[in-house]
């Protein structure tokens, strides 16, 4: 929780600033997510979803700050020669946002600071077999999140247009840090993991 402080704080301190020109508002969207960087398996992009609440204040000329807070579910497939299953992770995460404002197009990056709630695995995994050798089942639901890291660091950045009251935006999120938290059964640490995440998104925004 210690991550999240920082950004909760910025995004308050905004809030209440005197005289500040703010719009709150709601947010959805789809995400293509993968994670990149283990050896011997192949990752590719699943669909999920992210929802979120979103704060705009305004600072100077086109220029405000914009954080966010957002359940988000990311992770994806990884495929190797015995293996191929589907990882899911929710994070309640906090992007906080520079933002430019030209027209109706804007611009819009910064960190992202990701908290892990849960994480499920399906289809087919590697465990361990007797003698410390490799063997293989399909696993359904599978809880795993003591695999992984609880917390995430990333950089988002995206553009979008603002039509009165409706946003309409495409971010790239690229994780920073490595989220893997497993040992292999060698009880050596795997190549770490990295989320990336592509999100389209419509917004509602309220205020002045």
């Amino acid at each position: 929780m210690k991550l999240l402080a920082f950004p909760l704080a910025a995004a308050l301190a905004v809030a209440f600033a005197p005289k500040a020109q703010a719009q709150f508002g709601v947010k959805a969207g789809i995400n293509a997510a993968e994670m990149k960087g283990r050896d011997g398996e192949s990752a590719s992009y699943k669909t999920y979803y992210h929802v979120g609440l979103i704060f705009q204040g305004h600072l100077v000329g086109p220029l405000s700050i914009q954080p966010e807070i957002q359940y988000s579910q990311q992770g994806g497939n990884l495929k190797g020669a015995f293996t191929d299953y589907d990882t899911k992770l929710h994070y309640f995460s906090v992007p906080v946002l520079l933002k430019a404002t030209l027209g109706p197009v804007f611009v819009e990056a910064g960190p992202q600071f990701g908290l892990l709630v849960d994480a499920t695995r399906d289809g087919q995994v590697e465990i361990s077999g007797t003698n410390g050798s490799a063997a293989y089942a399909n696993v359904d639901g599978q809880n795993v999140k003591d695999q992984y890291k609880k917390t995430d660091i990333s950089i988002a950045g995206g553009v979008g247009l603002k039509l009165g009251n409706l946003t309409v935006g495409g971010r790239l999120v690229a994780g920073l840090n490595d989220i893997n938290d497993a040992r292999n059964l060698t009880g050596i640490n795997d190549p770490k993991l990295q989320n990336r995440v592509f999100q389209a998104y419509v917004g509602l925004q309220f205020g002045k």
